[in-house]
């Protein structure tokens, strides 16, 4: 919708208490009416122009300029490719990538700082809006932009409900010898609630529609626009005319049903930027720097390479560096994806988002803000996801070519039926009127979303919760699972294995383990049951525990805590030893409790065709024992997030379809990366918004359920899609010969979607 702007920079028609600001899909600048409390960043071009200086922005990183902007009004692969095309058309530009998911655009390029103006400017005169990025600004405009689609939602839906009532009384009078006064004026009565309630709630359609063929294309959204608008139009030319027919109740609820679709294609895609603004929210730390005047608290942006950082126990570490004074267990489980502790020291390396447990550590900074590892995670999954969003929807593929030919058969039967054959434009029109209803791929457009909904509903029931549009569609074609180990195959919970000895030993130790919060020694204490807490207890950071008694000191810890000499033969695995005076050393085994049936799952997953690989971030003894236990032939240890994702590309670049399973913070780089993810609920929130599905539960088998849910579902879709095909085969013809009218049409519409339906819900009660 559009409106001449006034000389206030309202537009015309606008709501009050609004204002108009420009939008624009692939390009062309659209007026929307948005409401005058939204932020700074949904302001008009103009404004955002003069309010944010861009220049101020760049930063120079290894001889080029850089810079990160937000634009809003991209919908569509075309608006992607206009932005990007346009950036490098300017001299020295070396790189222009915008995520459709993020609307977040990287620029790099050599040449004055005044470039990223001149990009700015161009792309202002395309309707775009560009301003440094901001997730704060762009989830206000995302939710200002759902809340106007709710509102359209539930006005199509009122007048949707509203006139099939006054339908059914045009119905039944007709088969009853109505008077036409009568039928006239409940026409006159449905055209005062569809006209209007259409020309608002169908902006989003009308607007894209003028969009596609503005620049020569044409989708869905274009028969659409045309059906409904042409269905409206000689409804009410028929009601003014006291015809016998008028066709608003098939406008009005095409309508109301694609507005859900498009409201929740936004929520998800909202849902799927959380990921990245979660996980850089866990980097944004205040980070205590000492300096020659004393301590000084900084943001993590504001500190500078050669800095000190003085981290205390239980606290975030904001930056990456090196540790120069003192010695603590570290939870790095952000990079590492292992749930046990990582005793540090003096020269050791940390990273931004690590959690330091015992001991408070100065740190020699190396990189801070975005230099820091979690940072480049961050750039991972937003990579990855620009290329999830390439992935385009079964029934959209299909009806990319379907569409056009609509287009061209109800013109050619509108000229043959009015010039060829003589017949007035009135009847030649209402002919093609019914062209255009009985082929609106209303049955098409359900043909996915309805065998989505019913299996999405159908996992919930069994604790399974998907999350992405096509996270199904991919599931179905996935040829590999790649998993992870700690949290995944496993709980990620150690358990005694090893008690020790006897039972004495065992309740020494948790009496010294009850002092510490270690996951070890928590993990010793839960075994043993209530016990007291030992007094005179000393934690050595990094080492373990010790207490002094006569004749010596009884220690808990690592071997060289202990004195316990190596011993190349000792089971693999965490452990810890108890040193009394006057007593041989006691062991403690600790191991990562399975998920009790992750090897029935490794068996059903090969059996079902699949090749099942293991990518963990713990060491290489831990994990070739897991392997092996579970019978999985190819493995990987020492993984970093970076090099799970290489391993996943290098996968997909083999032709393999990849279903990725993992839990970790350091996973969401490759669950974004993979073709589908899934994620336990007891997965770090970060992991669970980037992975397409969520199960809950200790059980593995919810993987198998989605394989065989997600197959069953692609059988339906294919049916329905031949389905909606063929329907449109039959009834075409007849359209065309003029045998069917706009009501007639309008009924097998709706029959042919009904149909689609009754199939869909074939996968509800356990059949197709």
């Amino acid at each position: 919708m559009s409106g001449e702007r006034q000389q206030d920079g309202s537009a015309a028609g606008a709501m009050p208490g609004s204002r108009s600001v420009a939008t624009s899909c692939c390009g062309v600048p659209v007026a929307l009416a948005l409401p005058a409390t939204q932020p700074e960043f949904v302001r008009p071009v103009a404004e955002t122009a003069r309010a944010v200086d861009v220049d101020a922005y760049v930063r120079e990183e290894n001889g080029l300029h850089r810079l990160d902007l937000m634009i809003e009004g991209i919908h569509c692969g075309g608006c992607v490719a206009t932005i990007e095309r346009t950036a490098r058309s300017i001299p020295g530009m070396v790189e222009a990538r915008v995520n459709m998911t993020t609307r977040r655009m990287s620029l790099g390029w050599r040449g004055p700082t005044a470039m990223a103006g001149e990009l700015v400017g161009r792309l202002s005169g395309l309707g775009y809006r560009a301003v440094p990025y901001d997730p704060a600004r762009l989830r206000g405009s995302d939710e200002a932009e759902e809340k106007a689609l709710l509102r359209a939602m539930a006005v199509a839906g009122f007048a949707a409900a509203n006139v099939m009532l006054l339908s059914v009384s045009i119905w039944a009078g007709h088969a009853q010898g109505m008077a036409e006064a009568t039928r006239d004026l409940l026409h006159w009565f449905s055209a005062l609630v569809v006209l209007p309630a259409i020309a608002y709630a169908g902006r989003p359609f009308f607007a894209s529609a003028f969009q596609a063929l503005r620049h020569g294309r044409t989708h869905m959204d274009v028969p659409i626009t045309i059906g409904v608008v042409l269905a409206a139009g000689i409804s009410l030319f028929e009601t003014v005319r006291g015809g016998a027919h008028a066709y608003f109740e098939s406008a009005i609820m095409l309508v109301f049903f694609l507005l859900i679709g498009r409201y929740l294609d936004r929520r998800a895609r909202r849902q799927a930027r959380s990921s990245a603004e979660r996980l850089l929210a866990l980097s944004a730390q205040a980070v205590t720097v000492i300096g020659e005047t004393g301590h000084v608290v900084l943001p993590a942006d504001r500190v500078l390479p050669g800095m000190v950082a003085l981290v205390a126990a239980g606290e975030k570490i904001g930056v990456d560096g090196t540790v120069i004074e003192g010695a603590s267990d570290l939870d790095a489980g952000i990079i590492t994806g292992e749930s046990l502790p990582l005793s540090t020291g003096v020269g050791a390396q940390v990273h931004a988002g690590a959690i330091n447990l015992t001991a408070p550590l100065k740190i020699r900074v190396s990189a801070a803000g975005d230099g820091t590892l979690l940072a480049g995670i961050v750039r991972l999954m937003e990579a990855a996801e620009a290329k999830k969003a390439r992935f385009v929807a079964l029934a959209d593929r299909v009806a990319r070519l379907y569409a056009p030919v609509v287009h061209v058969l109800a013109a050619a039967t509108f000229l043959a039926w009015w010039l060829v054959l003589g017949l007035a434009w009135q009847p030649a029109l209402l002919i093609a009127v019914s062209v255009l209803i009985i082929t609106c791929p209303c049955a098409l457009g359900l043909a996915v979303p309805a065998v989505q909904v019913i299996a999405s509903s159908r996992l919930v029931r069994q604790g399974v919760l998907v999350k992405s549009g096509t996270a199904l569609e991919q599931a179905a074609a996935a040829d590999t699972v790649v998993f992870d180990k700690t949290g995944t195959l496993t709980l990620g919970r150690p358990r005694l294995v090893e008690g020790g000895g006897n039972r004495a030993a065992l309740r020494l130790a948790a009496g010294l383990a009850a002092n510490s919060r270690h996951p070890l020694a928590q993990a010793l204490v839960a075994k043993a049951g209530p016990v007291l807490p030992a007094d005179g207890v000393e934690e050595v950071p990094g080492r373990g525990l010790r207490r002094p008694v006569s004749g010596g000191e009884i220690r808990l810890g690592s071997r060289a805590f202990c004195g316990v000499a190596e011993d190349p033969a000792a089971p693999a695995g965490p452990e810890l030893w108890l040193t009394r005076p006057g007593a041989a050393p006691s062991r403690f085994g600790f191991a990562d409790t399975e998920r009790p049936d992750a090897q029935a799952v490794v068996t059903g997953l090969r059996q079902r065709g699949c090749r099942v690989i293991l990518l963990s971030g713990d060491r290489r003894a831990t994990v070739a024992d897991m392997a092996d236990r579970l019978g999985i032939a190819e493995w990987h240890a020492d993984c970093r997030p970076d090099e799970k994702v290489r391993h996943l590309e290098a996968l997909a670049a083999a032709g393999g379809r990849v279903m990725m399973v993992g839990d970790g913070l350091n996973d969401a780089p490759a669950l974004a990366a993979a073709a589908v993810s899934l994620s336990p609920t007891s997965a770090a929130d970060i992991s669970q918004n980037a992975a397409d599905i969520v199960f809950q539960g200790e059980r593995l088998s919810p993987v198998l359920t989605v394989v065989d849910t997600a197959r069953r579902a692609r059988r339906l879709i294919t049916q329905n899609l031949v389905l909606a095909i063929g329907y449109n085969a039959v009834t075409v013809p007849l359209a065309v010969a003029g045998l069917v009218t706009p009501l007639i049409a309008a009924a097998a519409m709706s029959a042919s979607s009904i149909v689609v339906v009754l199939n869909a819900l074939r996968l509800a009660r356990g059949r197709g």
